[in-house]
């Protein structure tokens, strides 16, 4: 297919939803202007202190987590292909007096954007479903990481994308192998469902396999791979809260997201 045509309507949906995202109270921009930390707890606990490194944030939205990483010391340059989001990350770095930069960019061509090499790259939640090929994403990552460097990323799970959340209840359609695009339209976003938008959005499944052999075949040593079955976000239907504050399927019949760290070879 026109992957072009995917990315530039996908582009089109991200922008349409900054202004409903910014005033949401899911981002709660105010509480965050105001010292709320947006990064949850997996990730933290992963990278730990960061203070004087280099970090990459790959589809960092507007700029919540990448502005995190900075206010905890870090050296911080977001990518995303939403020239409406990276405005209005640039609008809140300078709002909250800090030196992270932000690049526009489809995240394929970050190294066509940004020469720098960094320490870290990072990426979370609900960002390899909008590319077709993780094999040109994980030769960027090791392009951008120094020797020694690290990549984290944590994401749903790919279980969790085999369902159609457009029908209620939720019916499993997409295969876990799917390698065709996944096209759906529905009206408002997660952060709100009741926004008067409508998204338009070109996604592509990939399994856990997949995303270990991109990495590995670029160069990257897997250090870890954990599945867990506690969400921060409830963006699925049907979850509980548990004691810790995250959010679970009652049964737990499957993991909702999962995480890796790994290091680029010397």
């Amino acid at each position: 297919m026109n992957f072009q045509k995917a990315f530039d309507i996908n582009k089109e949906t991200w922008n349409k939803k900054v202004a409903v995202h910014a005033a949401s109270e899911f981002y709660d921009v105010e509480a965050f202007l105001k010292g709320k930390c947006s990064l949850n707890e997996y990730e933290v606990a992963a990278l730990g202190d960061v203070s004087g490194a280099s970090l990459l944030h790959l589809q960092c939205h507007f700029g919540q987590d990448s502005l995190s990483w900075a206010r905890r010391g870090a050296q911080v340059t977001g990518v995303d292909i939403s020239e409406k989001a990276i405005e209005f990350a640039q609008q809140l770095n300078e709002s909250l007096s800090l030196n992270a930069n932000f690049v526009c960019c489809n995240v394929l061509d970050t190294s066509q954007f940004v020469s720098e090499i960094f320490d870290v790259v990072f990426t979370s939640y609900g960002v390899i479903g909008w590319l077709p090929d993780l094999q040109p994403w994980a030769r960027m990552i090791a392009e951008r990481l120094r020797p020694g460097g690290v990549f984290y990323m944590i994401e749903f799970h790919p279980i969790a994308w085999m369902f159609d959340y457009t029908q209620s209840p939720p019916i499993m359609r997409y295969g876990y192998h799917q390698k065709d695009v996944i096209y759906e339209e529905y009206q408002g976003t997660y952060a709100n469902m009741e926004a008067p938008i409508l998204s338009k959005e070109y996604s592509w499944n990939h399994a856990l396999g997949e995303v270990v052999s991109a990495l590995t075949g670029a160069g990257l040593r897997i250090d870890s791979l954990h599945e867990h079955d506690a969400s921060p976000y409830a963006i699925f239907p049907k979850l509980q809260k548990n004691k810790d504050g995250m959010y679970e399927l009652e049964n737990k019949l499957y993991p909702l997201v999962f995480e890796v760290h790994a290091t680029k070879n010397n």
